[in-house]
């Protein structure tokens, strides 16, 4: 990502702009952000390997709540397309 040379002058700058009692602060206030950050990363990867995992053995087992395509779903569709039309119609 960084070379050695960018590191330095990034180094550099930070020091002049914040002096040496404020950059141990931000330092330490830079790492706790950045545990944070992975800390809530770890977590939603492990949310979506459940929600993955309970998806399969739905799958597998033929218990799937998803909804699927088919008679139901273009049903609901055109309900929707009449209720859009009745209202269109009633506001002229």
């Amino acid at each position: 990502m960084f070379s050695g040379g960018e590191l330095a002058v990034i180094a550099i700058v930070a020091f002049l702009v914040f002096g040496p009692k404020r950059l141990p602060e931000l330092g330490r206030t830079l790492g706790k952000v950045m545990h944070e950050i992975n800390k809530a990363m770890h977590d939603v990867r492990d949310q979506m390997d459940t929600e993955y995992e309970q998806t399969e053995k739905e799958a597998k087992n033929g218990t799937s709540q998803l909804p699927v395509e088919g008679k139901i779903t273009e049903e609901k569709s055109e309900s929707e397309d009449k209720e859009k039309f009745e209202d269109r119609s009633s506001h002229q």
